[in-house]
């Protein structure tokens, strides 16, 4: 299944990216949480992706609109599970299968916890409170900020990047009031966003690191005219404008 989405993702973007100094300091043991903002549709196939790629010790699960999954039904056969975001009655089925996934010092929980499509500059960030509940129910996690973002380069499909921040542990978060522990998961996001941003607003592919390519160069008459001339000079075809670099 998750060879399936590596497959669609490669068709659709150019790369999948993480920053240099963004990768996970993943446990060796005790149940993580992995919170992020929500700029795109193409965030759930980014989970899909990382989780594969950096957590593979981890069975991992994430919250989606309940509607959502049931037009997009592939999603509960890899982790998936519905919420209704709009209800309190939600909220707490939220809360009691995260209780239940949590319970496992080798599972992962995936929340975007803006809970609704956001801009990547939005700022602030606007989390929902229950990501600050759920240390409360899981004291022993361990909780990751991971920004995502994506833009257009120098290639017809675009760029998703990520980065992870660094991980907090779940009872050093409890000392905090609610409020306050919301506010303080929301200035790690950004700090990480903000740290991310400025690295992609630099196009410079050394910034990163390559975990996904997919398809470079335009397509038809465009590349089938640069495929001919590097034919005639004696050149191999590259179709990306400035080769491949990770």
């Amino acid at each position: 299944m998750v060879s399936m989405f590596r497959r669609y993702f490669a068709r659709h973007m150019n790369a999948l990216r993480i920053a240099a100094w963004g990768r996970p300091d993943v446990p060796r043991s005790g149940p993580v949480i992995v919170y992020s903002n929500h700029p795109s549709w193409w965030d759930a196939a980014v989970y899909i992706l990382a989780d594969d790629l950096l957590f593979p010790a981890y069975e991992s699960y994430a919250p989606i609109d309940a509607d959502m999954l049931g037009r997009y039904g592939v999603f509960g056969r890899i982790g998936a599970f519905g919420v209704d975001l709009h209800t309190a009655r939600g909220a707490a089925d939220f809360l009691k299968a995260s209780a239940d996934i949590l319970s496992s010092p080798r599972r992962a929980l995936w929340v975007t916890a803006q809970g609704r499509f956001a801009d990547v500059r939005e700022r602030p960030l606007g989390l929902k409170p229950g990501i600050a509940r759920l240390v409360e129910i899981a004291p022993e996690c361990t909780i990751i900020p991971l920004g995502i973002e994506y833009g257009f380069w120098l290639e017809r499909g675009p760029e998703a990047f990520l980065a992870f921040g660094d991980p907090m542990h779940g009872r050093d978060l409890l000392n905090l009031p609610r409020p306050a522990r919301l506010r303080y998961l929301d200035a790690a996001l950004t700090t990480v966003l903000d740290r991310l941003s400025d690295d992609v607003k630099t196009r410079d592919p050394a910034r990163f690191q390559s975990l996904i390519e997919g398809r470079a160069g335009v397509g038809g008459v465009y590349d089938g005219w640069r495929r001919m001339t590097s034919a005639l000079s004696g050149r191999s075809f590259d179709p990306s404008h400035e080769g491949r670099r990770s």
